[in-house]
């Protein structure tokens, strides 16, 4: 039987390979941790459109409010026990959620705004497969406090319904 070898010009390692096998560091204001796993890290992604993240959850941790506006994206929760949400679009602005132990999976659609939350005791880990080779995600709460520059406080306050010195605390916050 022969055994098939690469020719030592071909370098398979960045092209189809990459690793998440261990657990993220999780401190950090959300306790939660995001690995992409896309066309940037394995190059043999290119054109398939395709992607996953690892994300690792510390007890109590939040995947926060974020959207993929290039992407759908399915979620299998591996460790411990997630609450996981999304909304519908306007004008009834529906919530969907579900509480996830490991094993089961939960799909997020097009561009919705989403989240995960680790109502456990203990850390969780799930995988999510993304629909695109690069979905790009937009955290709702980074793009509208966080953003460079800060949107005119009067604005959000009159979106969010907020005293302006709220939305000035928050835009500090990020």
């Amino acid at each position: 039987m022969a055994i098939l070898q690469r020719p030592k010009a071909c370098s398979y390692r960045r092209f189809l390979l990459f690793r998440p096998k261990q657990a993220e560091n999780t401190s950090n204001p959300d306790g939660s941790n995001v690995t992409m796993i896309n066309v940037d890290q394995i190059l043999g992604l290119n054109t398939l459109g395709i992607s996953l993240v690892r994300i690792d959850y510390a007890p109590y941790g939040v995947n926060p409010p974020h959207t993929h506006p290039r992407g759908s994206e399915i979620l299998l929760v591996v460790e411990g026990t997630l609450y996981v949400g999304f909304v519908m679009a306007n004008p009834n602005n529906c919530l969907f959620t579900k509480i996830l132990n490991p094993g089961d999976v939960f799909v997020f659609p097009f561009g919705l705004i989403h989240f995960q939350f680790n109502i456990g005791k203990t850390a969780a880990v799930a995988f999510a497969g993304l629909s695109s080779q690069n979905a790009g995600v937009i955290t709702i709460a980074n793009a509208v406090f966080g953003s460079n520059p800060p949107i005119n406080p009067d604005v959000v306050a009159k979106a969010f319904q907020l005293n302006k010195n709220v939305v000035k605390y928050l835009q500090s916050r990020y």
